[in-house]
């Protein structure tokens, strides 16, 4: 299995649109670990560990988002010697 870590981060309408709960919930049903959270900014930062495959998916659908939700721009990058991420969740500070 191929393991990737992504850091992504999402623009537009995306807070107050219930988009870090429907990240987890996209999440868990994907297999993948890490974290979701507000930013100040009004942006939302994703963090994605797992199999390539289901990590795609998920940058994928982050470019949508949920329903009311509506995207602007998703910057992503890979991260190199990340640490491991046991379960996904929603943070509530900011890192």
């Amino acid at each position: 299995m191929n393991t990737i870590t992504l850091h992504a981060v999402v623009k537009g309408r995306v807070q107050g649109v219930w988009f870090r709960q429907s990240t987890l919930e996209q999440a868990e049903s994907s297999g993948v670990t890490g974290w979701v959270q507000n930013l100040p900014n009004g942006d939302v930062e994703v963090m994605i560990q797992g199999e390539e495959k289901a990590v795609r998916q998920l940058e994928t659908w982050l470019s949508q988002g949920p329903p009311l939700a509506a995207v602007a721009d998703v910057e992503s990058e890979l991260v190199e010697d990340a640490q491991q991420y046991e379960i996904f969740e929603v943070l509530r500070q900011p890192r």
